[in-house]
């Protein structure tokens, strides 16, 4: 089914990036959350009525590939196969169809899965295919006037642009519901749904913590090896991100295990049990979801070879260290009126070597606390301004 909410809002970015890796590569494979407007976005490049768009829910398209290089072989120009991870036994032909000489033949494979998906397509398409991701809207493209409901609503399209605030509210209800009881079983997870509901929970109570697997083990009476599996299960759907600690080669001792986020931040309310603005703006995670929610803002925008937070036991962090080729730059995410210097970040521009830091916050005005750091208006990426301000982001 098409997305039709997502087709009011213009990704232009996100078509580019998909653009240029169908030039480049013979296989591009675009991975996202379910109703994240991947099919939408692929609509725009093939006909889906046509021979070489392939629906892997459609059970007449299942049936066509039931012997894929037959089905595959003849086709010339852009193939499109949607919903991929049902069928991961396809990666083998598509590395065979790509190597064909002469051949003007290009596939595009979408998929809601990231951990095994991407697994199968680096394995089977080494040197053959490029990876695109697409999340929901972000900031760029739904303008830095809907910051405020981006963050509340989250950017799955049809949560974003519900008539209602009940109506996303119940969207999100059910995406989480359809999720676990549905999606998750389809692509092969034996876990009972009632159980990764409540682990999901328990990771929104630790969004935007380090992530220590006993106390979740515990309540769920569970090891806490299995509680790694569901942690990592909701992570390859994309749902949860979990932010790799940097380490530095100090004799501080450093924290080694990961942050985890809730990667959507309506997801993350409607998980707290938070239906209303009221009711965020009093609850003890309001700065944490509103730091996840910048975090996933930068991660989208800004370009960068890598990503980690950094933090030591002796209590200095920095949120996001992100790497470009050779320059490590730093990102302090703040709901805050007007951040100042800190101790922790200066500690991490000496023990770090950080060429630059942001000072990410919500209010308007950008301006230098240091001659290293700046303070910079979340909506800076609205506009397509530098986040640093001696590189292009």
């Amino acid at each position: 089914m098409v997305d039709t909410a997502a087709m009011q809002i213009p990704r232009s970015r996100a078509r580019g990036s998909v653009e240029e890796a169908l030039r480049r590569s013979p296989v591009t494979v675009l991975t996202g959350p379910r109703q994240s407007g991947k099919t939408t976005l692929a609509r725009e490049f093939a006909d889906p009525d046509s021979v070489n768009y392939f629906d892997l829910e459609d059970p007449v398209s299942l049936a066509r590939l039931d012997e894929p290089m037959t089905a595959l072989r003849p086709l010339e120009g852009l193939v499109v196969i949607d919903e991929v991870q049902r069928r991961p036994d396809l990666f083998p032909a598509l590395r065979v169809l790509a190597d064909r000489r002469g051949s003007e033949a290009r596939f595009l494979i979408l998929g809601s899965a990231s951990g095994a998906l991407l697994r199968q397509s680096s394995e089977s398409l080494a040197g053959r295919a490029e990876h695109v991701e697409l999340g929901g809207f972000d900031l760029n493209e739904v303008g830095p006037k809907s910051q405020r409901p981006l963050w509340l609503r989250g950017g799955f399209p049809r949560s974003f642009l519900a008539a209602t605030e009940e109506d996303s509210a119940q969207w999100r209800r059910q995406f989480v519901r359809t999720l676990l009881e549905r999606d998750l079983p389809d692509w092969g997870v034996r876990v009972p749904s009632t159980a990764l509901r409540r682990f999901w929970t328990m990771v929104a109570h630790y969004h935007g913590q380090t992530w220590n697997a006993a106390e979740p083990a515990r309540a769920l009476g569970v090891s806490e090896a299995t509680c790694r599996r569901y942690l990592d299960l909701l992570t390859d759907a994309l749902v949860v991100r979990q932010l790799q600690p940097w380490h530095a080669n100090l004799k501080k001792r450093q924290v080694k295990s990961p942050k985890v986020y809730v990667r959507d931040s309506g997801l993350l309310h409607t998980l707290l049990g938070l239906d209303s603005e009221m009711a965020l703006l009093e609850h003890p995670k309001l700065g944490a979801s509103w730091e996840g929610f910048a975090i996933e803002q930068i991660l989208a925008r800004v370009p960068h070879d890598d990503a980690w937070f950094w933090a030591t036991h002796q209590g200095a962090e920095i949120d996001l260290v992100l790497r470009r080729g050779s320059r490590l730059l730093g990102v302090e995410c703040k709901r805050a009126d007007a951040p100042t210097m800190t101790k922790s970040i200066r500690i991490a521009i000496a023990d770090l070597a950080l060429e630059r830091v942001a000072v990410v916050y919500p209010g308007r005005k950008r301006y230098p606390i240091d001659d290293r750091v700046d303070v910079v208006p979340l909506e800076t990426l609205a506009a397509d301004e530098p986040l640093f301000p001696d590189a292009a982001s």
